[in-house]
């Protein structure tokens, strides 16, 4: 029984690179915890989960502003390094895609041939705009697939951004830095426009239809990487205030991203605020974090390894927490479990929610996602070859 426990354990071992910034995995573990906690809301009908959820925020939205934290920081390394040419965007966005779009094809590819081939009234044809991410970029997502929503917002964000730099670069003659802050402006001030004629033209009392209309779009949600784009900039070019007031910023962040819980204020459901301005706000305070977090480097210990690997496998539970372990997985051992007690059954199907989650995730991270980011030293293209 042991060897067999060793060989499991053996087979779910992740290595963790102790270069990694260890307040940074904080934020990552945290944002898909928060995700996963809130799509298992329906799973418990409890009043004491409702509490919960009172504490759980925008996990998304935390992934957003890190995303754009981190892409930030490697743009601005490479284009202050190398020769600023298409062959440096080539490269870029090879070593993106190869992150993250070869784990979500494959994930969507399961999630389409089981709605395919074991939902009657499931329509293959018009699910192929997945593949090309153009199923939300000024229209309301489709119910299949309904984490896919963020991955458009992000795969947008990778082609767009580098473009609209490089233009700046080409046409302006500006620096890097500059072109870098004129784009983020740029695309902060027009999502958030765009958001405001939405609001101006928007009737309804739906939360569903509001939802897919300010929350789900990449026309709408652009700007809260474009902040995290602006943290980089910040810590690239003024590295000694980002620290140094890296208390002062966390208390501000913190009492922000508290503000979009509690409505000190009167404030409609579909005001303009809440369609306009809150996404604005919480990623601001998510802002406001990352000096604290950054300057995290270190962790040790138990609740440490925990942390580290959670973050590791954070896109791949975000992948398949929802569409496969809940709509597909969870339903099966529900009709298995039928004679036992029904606060038994609650339990259990909550327990394998997040212990197949993670388990799956574990072996899609560790057999599928590494062996497919091992392949961009040997596919990027050299940038500074003619």
């Amino acid at each position: 029984m042991k060897s067999y426990f060793s060989e499991f354990k053996s087979f779910l071992h992740i290595d963790v690179n102790t270069d990694r910034i260890y307040g940074l995995d904080i934020l990552r573990a945290v944002a898909i915890i928060f995700t996963v906690l809130l799509h298992g809301k329906y799973l418990i009908e409890s009043e004491i989960y409702k509490y919960i959820l009172y504490f759980v925020f925008d996990g998304v939205t935390i992934f957003f502003v890190l995303s754009g934290f981190l892409i930030g920081g490697i743009l601005i390394k490479l284009l202050n390094t190398n020769i600023i040419n298409k062959r440096l965007l080539l490269s870029f966005w090879i070593r993106r895609w190869l992150r993250t779009v070869p784990t979500y094809f494959l994930v969507l590819t399961i999630a389409l041939a089981l709605n395919y081939f074991f939902s009657p009234d499931f329509v293959l044809a018009d699910k192929i705009i997945y593949y090309i991410f153009c199923q939300n970029i000024y229209t309301p997502h489709p119910s299949f697939f309904g984490e896919a929503w963020s991955l458009s917002v992000e795969e947008w964000f990778y082609i767009l951004i580098p473009i609209l730099i490089f233009t700046f670069l080409k046409l302006f003659t500006v620096s890097v830095n500059n072109s870098i802050l004129l784009t983020s402006l740029l695309i902060i001030t027009v999502t958030t426009f765009f958001r405001y004629y939405r609001y101006l033209n928007f009737s309804s009392t739906d939360l569903e239809l509001w939802n897919s209309t300010f929350r789900y779009q990449v026309a709408t949600r652009l700007d809260s990487l474009m902040y995290g784009i602006s943290g980089a900039y910040i810590f690239q070019n003024f590295n000694y205030l980002w620290y140094k007031f890296k208390l002062h910023f966390l208390t501000i962040g913190l009492l922000l991203i508290l503000s979009s819980k509690i409505n000190l204020f009167p404030i409609k459901e579909f005001g303009i605020y809440n369609s306009v301005f809150s996404f604005s706000f919480t990623s601001i305070g998510i802002l406001f974090l990352l000096p604290y977090f950054s300057s995290v480097k270190k962790g040790k210990g138990f609740i440490y390894k925990i942390i580290s690997k959670i973050s590791l496998i954070s896109y791949s539970m975000y992948l398949i927490h929802y569409s496969i372990i809940r709509v597909w997985l969870l339903p099966l051992i529900k009709n298995l479990t039928t004679e036992l007690n029904p606060y038994l059954i609650i339990i259990l199907i909550y327990a394998s929610y997040w212990l197949l989650t993670i388990l799956f995730a574990n072996i899609l991270y560790k057999y599928f996602e590494i062996p497919t980011m091992n392949l961009r030293n040997k596919l990027t293209i050299d940038p500074q070859k003619t």
